[in-house]
């Protein structure tokens, strides 16, 4: 690609870092090396070919998304150090499992939870959630070599599912929702923050929450109905647990206090960011964290190398003229289209573009904030362009099993073979598009915002 400079209208500076963009895009979806690895060669080779600056190359690192992400994996962290996160799931399993759906229910609930709090979805579902639920499974007969389907296909596949619409409904809820938040700043230079992101999600997400178990349930229904056992089994591990420890109470205090911060932004003026920090710090300054756990926590600190670097190249095609470009070619594709129309056809085109990455995070950096650019290109409405792509970004990783961290861990508890997962996969996307345009548009109809 680098070497089909000045054959298009791309500025050459602007083609370079393009053609690097995309190598880097690439790596995630083959994963020859660690995706930090990757963007950091990425940006070795634009400085060292001249095409930009080293002071250039840092400075995404220093952008205010990258930290609240880095912050919100801390926070993550400390949910499972103090076992809060697990307490929580394991207290919704003893009081809401007495049937099958109950227990679905009890997953679909700890997830609404913990996604107001726990800004990684990896973390949630492949952390807390998921040897929950192989633990379920075990408790009822259901392994994955003998009778996956009496239990362990149904809970796997509402565990996958439920952990997709949490990350949808929270701009905390996916490590990657800020760059969407990001994207639509700058694009149409609207906030759309936790309290405006949540406050969109919050019906749509909830019929999807209520009905998902019941669509699993009808599409791999399990062999059994007596649960009692597993929740017999939950009680145990709370027992085990005993009381709240100290650390889990700063915990659960702290969490309570940043959804209070959060969502009352318009009265004390504190951006998301510095809350998150904020939290941090307290966490440190009670001692229910140590700085050790901190440093020690790879994901966060990861994540600050591959983040830092993806939004200083992104934001590198916007100031050379890469993305005026791309704009101006795919609105003639639409452009006859009115602004509602356009937003849902590029909206649906972005959900199931999603088959051709293997990491969500990837398929945001790459796709999000250009399509946002034709939305406001075509006029659409920037509220509803906002929702469609933000919400989508999440719930378009039910389709495959190789979407996200939680889905490849759910799928590796080897319940369920792959192409039931994808059958299933593109069942639920309908199920989604569905809700989300439907009930969505009606929802985001009475919030006025189209």
């Amino acid at each position: 690609m680098w070497m089909l400079e000045g054959t298009n209208e791309v500025p050459d500076k602007a083609w370079q870092i393009f053609a690097v963009f995309i190598a880097v895009i690439t790596s995630f979806i083959l994963r020859p090396f660690p995706m930090g690895m990757m963007v950091l060669t990425g940006l070795v080779i634009l400085v060292s070919s001249g095409t930009i600056t080293i002071s250039e190359s840092l400075s995404g690192f220093a952008d205010s998304t990258v930290w609240l992400v880095v912050a919100a994996f801390l926070l993550a962290g400390a949910m499972i150090n103090t076992g809060l996160g697990k307490r929580i799931a394991l207290w919704l399993v003893s009081k809401m499992g007495k049937s099958m759906k109950g227990l679905a229910y009890a997953i679909c609930g700890s997830e609404l939870i913990l996604g107001t709090v726990m800004p990684s979805n990896t973390a949630r579902g492949g952390g807390i959630h998921a040897p929950i639920v192989n633990s379920l499974a075990h408790s009822l007969g259901s392994y994955k070599t003998e009778h996956p389907d009496k239990a362990g296909i149904f809970l796997t596949l509402v565990g996958a599912h439920a952990n997709l619409i949490a990350a949808a409904m929270f701009m905390t809820g996916m490590a990657a929702n800020p760059l969407v938040t990001k994207a639509v700043n700058e694009v149409f230079g609207i906030d759309f923050g936790w309290g405006t992101w949540a406050l969109g999600s919050i019906v749509p997400g909830l019929v999807g929450l209520l009905l998902l178990p019941h669509l699993i349930y009808y599409l791999a229904p399990p062999s059994i109905t007596d649960v009692r056992l597993a929740r017999k089994e939950a009680v145990q591990f709370l027992d085990d647990m005993g009381p709240m420890s100290r650390n889990e109470k700063i915990m659960a205090v702290v969490l309570v206090l940043l959804l209070i911060l959060w969502t009352t932004k318009f009265l004390h003026g504190i951006g998301t960011t510095s809350v998150a920090l904020i939290a941090v710090v307290l966490l440190l300054l009670t001692k229910a964290q140590k700085w050790e756990d901190m440093i020690k926590n790879e994901m966060a600190w990861d994540t600050l190398v591959w983040l830092g670097g993806l939004l200083t190249m992104a934001n590198l095609l916007l100031k050379y003229g890469f993305i005026q470009w791309f704009v101006n070619n795919v609105q003639g594709l639409v452009g006859s289209l009115a602004g509602l129309t356009a937003i849902l056809v590029l909206g649906i085109i972005y959900f199931y573009s999603m088959y051709a990455f293997s990491m969500l995070t990837a398929h945001i950096a790459s796709m999000a904030g250009p399509f946002l650019a034709v939305c406001l290109a075509v006029n659409g409405q920037p509220y509803i362009a906002a929702a469609v792509f933000a919400y989508f970004s999440c719930l378009c990783g039910c389709m495959t099993n190789y979407s996200s961290g939680p889905i490849i861990i759910y799928f590796g508890l080897g319940y369920v073979k792959a192409p039931r997962w994808f059958s299933v996969g593109f069942i639920v996307s309908i199920f989604h598009l569905v809700i989300w345009i439907g009930v969505g548009l009606l929802w985001w109809k009475i919030l006025g915002w189209w």
